[in-house]
């Protein structure tokens, strides 16, 4: 693995976890519990949406970028952001009535997804420079856009949150677009069945492990809304916050290595170079995990408000969960690019049952820390 892709991954990784906590730090200041809660909704909400269009937009994407030709994979890529993203939400809108961020969260869906296929092609052609550029300024415009909107243009409410994230990506979808556009030739586009089959096959397959997955992570989510109320959902989501922080270090690395493996010539050199993958995910865990549970409650209530007084409590409870999930999703990016996603299924699926076997009791009996320890056991068996 090619050090020097590795530490720009890492830098921008770390920029992007530090711009992330500022968020957050933000959002639970200006919007308290209740509106940290709403904010997570609809995150969790557009992650759903996500999973659906990243059949062509996601790792597929990446994939084949350098087996078709560019404007081919993209072609199909586009349309299929565009198809899922606005039907699901109105779908899943019907299902759950009272969205009360319905259009953003169309608008959300429909240009983060296009966004990721650009974004999945430059991990596919091993741009990792550009890939590293566009997911910071994901975070640095987002909050760019937000202190324009509620310092110059003074709005107040938590739908200015969605607001700025709408102008991010659509921005970035566009020049990332004119980049990419640059390369292509569209002209002669020819749309093919072949494409489109093995786009379709490879992606359905990564995103149905992606999506149990997503729910394994999220459903938790749900659960607190349910019995325990939105501003529940606020105060755990930190703790969630703080487990993807803990996760884009090691996803970093991965990011590096599933675009080399992808690449690579024999199974015998992707397997060595996610055993160094490995080694170093696993260090950078300890001393994460380490500092993030060495830090006095006092401090998280200082940051946060009184009312994250329970997040000490909350991350002591993910910390196991968190440690396995980052290692074991490092092997999971292995198993992606050499197509062997049976494994990666099965994994998601194991968590995904103890998830929604474990919540209908720990959560209604023990609120928000019965959420932690359903998180945590979840994770640790599917690792495992």
């Amino acid at each position: 693995m090619k050090q020097l892709k590795v530490v720009q991954t890492f830098l921008s990784r770390f920029l992007i976890l530090f711009l992330n906590f500022g968020l957050v730090i933000f959002s639970t200041n200006m919007w308290g519990s209740e509106g940290k809660g709403a904010i997570s909704m609809v995150i969790a909400n557009v992650a759903l949406v996500s999973f659906f269009s990243s059949i062509f937009s996601g790792s597929s994407t990446s994939f084949f970028a350098k087996k078709f030709a560019t404007e081919q994979v993209l072609v199909y890529s586009y349309l299929w952001s565009l198809i899922t993203g606005l039907s699901i939400p109105f779908v899943f809108g019907f299902a759950v009535p009272g969205q009360q961020f319905m259009l953003y969260f169309v608008l959300i869906s429909v240009f983060s997804s296009l966004l990721s296929a650009n974004i999945n092609l430059f991990i596919g052609t091993q741009n990792i420079r550009f890939f590293n550029l566009y997911t910071v300024l994901q975070q640095l415009l987002h909050v760019i856009f937000l202190a324009v909107l509620i310092f110059l243009v003074d709005l107040k409410d938590v739908s200015v949150y969605f607001l700025a994230q709408v102008l991010c990506l659509a921005s970035l979808f566009i020049f990332s677009f004119f980049q990419i556009a640059k390369k292509c030739d569209f002209k002669s586009l020819k749309l093919s069945k072949t494409v489109f089959k093995e786009m379709f096959h490879y992606g359905w397959k990564t995103q149905l492990s992606a999506f149990l997955q997503f729910l394994n992570y999220r459903l938790s989510f749900y659960f607190l809304e349910r019995f325990e109320g939105l501003s529940a959902v606020g105060i755990f989501s930190i703790g969630i916050t703080f487990s993807e922080a803990i996760w884009t270090i090691t996803r970093s690395i991965a990011v590096v290595l599933y675009s080399e493996v992808v690449n690579s010539v024999t199974k015998a050199e992707s397997v060595l170079k996610t055993k160094n993958a490995l080694k170093v995910s696993f260090s950078l865990m300890i001393i994460f995990i380490l500092g993030i549970i060495l830090i006095p409650s006092d401090v998280y209530t200082l940051i946060f408000g009184n009312e994250f007084s329970q997040t000490k409590k909350i991350m002591l409870l993910l910390a196991p969960g968190i440690f396995a999930i980052a290692v074991s999703d490092m092997i999971g990016y292995y198993f992606s690019g050499i197509k062997e996603l049976r494994i990666l299924n099965i994994k998601a699926l194991v968590g995904l049952v103890i998830t929604v076997g474990f919540s209908f009791y720990a959560i209604p009996k023990w609120g928000i820390p019965g959420a932690c320890l359903v998180t945590t056991f979840s994770y640790c068996a599917s690792a495992a």
